[in-house]
């Protein structure tokens, strides 16, 4: 008797899980259909007209599911906000994303149109497209959408309105009060959002921050993100001669910018990569604790190198997770004269140098520009804002103009939080999956503003694929991961705090 009690006990949880999976299934399949249509609305940074048809759509589809949704002005595009009837008796989860995107060049994507997207299969090195008919019988998790922003950041947003839409479906409860703040201009630095964070504050009151955004750990296990880097910018310009002159009558003579900024770089790091300039990782220390969180994290080096065909890399961190603890000195572009076939045989007017320095929350973005500033002067040059006059040219050697981007703020949560325990332990049980947890990533996401003004801790829970192109030709999302998408987020909603 007990034998036929336990094999119905498995039996109708078999049945029951079968059932769950064909719900969510289902809802997959909605989830695909309707991120086509989003992606279909071009949505470039550059152009404000996009940015106010997309948040047309949200508006309508937050509506849909019973959000009351608001439009934000601000300094420049304005910000989509929506939430849930509010419940004094629960705590508030605040979910950002973004629904912005990169420009697109079409002649680069294998498709006519990036924003129509296309379902395709691999077979062997080729991918082959199929109808989206084909997936009226089966949804193959391996199949991938492309389009521009289908992962970044898109598919997550159609992502968490299925998730809603399941949660009804199923009689679930929320455990949380729900508030949404949708992005407009992450793409072009979201420059107005600091000041729009304060002048919004009390909309977005939260006890928690969430942010769906980029990839999963590569080694596709689920993931938590405890911070993100922050990032600005210089262009430094030296001069040489007023016109560029023919390198046979003035080589040797006339100054050749080129060189001048080249010396100046090479003197900003060592031959390993580490920046040489005073103070620049100053406050920076790790716990054994926090070093043994970094290397907890799944990462294969010989893999990494493989992919970016180097055979040794830097030596700023012991290793991959070890280097992004620590600010980052990048030169992102040089420019001097003509290359290629259209070289010339000249001494160059100008070389300009562009670079960005990715922040941690021990390195103030002001203070690394400082220390740059008095790094060029220290070798003997002078700075000015502007392009040299010839007054200025005669009364001193050796110029360079300097301009600086605008500060993103890095930001980390405590590795050590209960929320990030409750978080780590949902994805656990919801995948019986180890959970890759990163106490800081590489990119930067303009999180640090609601941090500040809020006072709330704020976690990356990445949903897409590892290797799905963001801002590059052939962006991509994995079917499973809409799966994945919306099983953790309905984790999220559903399960109470301690439990």
């Amino acid at each position: 008797m007990r034998k036929q009690l336990l094999i119905c006990f498995l039996m109708a949880g078999l049945w029951s899980q079968a059932q769950d999976n064909a719900l969510i299934k289902t809802q997959v399949r909605h989830t695909i259909d309707e991120l086509v249509e989003f992606v279909a609305i071009p949505n470039d940074a550059l152009n404000p007209s996009d940015i106010n048809r997309n948040i047309t759509w949200l508006s309508d589809k937050f509506s849909d599911r019973g959000f009351n949704t608001s439009v934000l002005p601000t300094d420049g595009l304005p910000l989509f906000f929506a939430a849930l009837p509010m419940d004094s008796k629960k705590p508030t989860l605040l979910f950002y994303m973004h629904f912005d995107g990169q420009s697109v060049d079409p002649s680069k994507w294998d498709q006519p149109d990036p924003y129509k997207t296309v379902l395709k299969s691999r077979s062997g090195e080729q991918w082959q497209e199929h109808p989206f008919s084909d997936l009226d019988e089966d949804i193959p998790y391996d199949w991938r959408l492309y389009g521009r922003s289908t992962s970044d950041d898109k598919g997550p947003i159609v992502m968490f309105l299925n998730t809603i839409d399941l949660i009804r479906k199923t009689g679930q409860d929320l455990s949380f009060n729900v508030k949404i703040i949708l992005d407009g201009e992450e793409e072009k630095s979201s420059a107005p959002l600091p000041a729009a964070v304060v002048q919004y504050r009390e909309l977005l009151e939260a006890d928690y921050l969430i942010i769906s955004d980029g990839p999963v750990h590569v080694s596709g296990q689920p993931t938590i993100v405890y911070g993100c880097r922050g990032i600005t910018s210089m262009s430094l310009t030296t001069y040489g001669p007023i016109l560029p002159q023919h390198s046979g009558h003035y080589g040797n003579y006339a100054p050749n910018p080129g060189m001048q900024l080249s010396q100046i770089l090479a003197g900003m790091k060592d031959s390993e990569g580490r920046v040489l300039i005073p103070g620049y990782y100053d406050g920076i220390e790790l716990t054994t604790q926090e070093v043994d969180v970094l290397k907890a994290v799944p990462d294969d080096p010989e893999q990494i190198n493989r992919a970016l065909q180097i055979r040794t890399p830097e030596k700023v961190g012991a290793f991959y997770q070890e280097a992004l603890q620590y600010p980052s000195l990048n030169v992102r572009g040089l420019s001097s004269g003509w290359v290629g076939p259209e070289a010339r045989t000249i001494v160059p007017a100008t070389a300009t140098a562009e670079l960005d320095l990715r922040l941690v929350p021990e390195s103030d973005g002001a203070r690394l520009k400082s220390l740059v500033r008095k790094h060029i002067e220290s070798k003997g040059y002078r700075i000015t804002e502007t392009v040299p006059s010839a007054e200025m040219r005669a009364s001193a050697d050796r110029w360079v103009t300097v301009s600086e981007g605008s500060v993103t703020d890095a930001f980390r949560t405590s590795l050590n939080h209960p929320f990030g325990a409750h978080l780590k332990t949902l994805l656990t049980d919801t995948f019986s999956q180890p959970v890759v947890q990163i106490r800081i990533m590489g990119g930067t996401v303009p999180i640090a503003p609601f941090v500040n003004a809020l006072e709330i801790p704020a976690f990356l829970l990445p949903l897409v694929n590892p290797d799905n192109n963001q801002h590059s030709p052939n962006e991509n999302l994995k079917l499973g991961q809409i799966d994945y998408g919306i099983r953790t987020l309905q984790a999220i909603l559903t399960t109470p705090l301690g439990e």
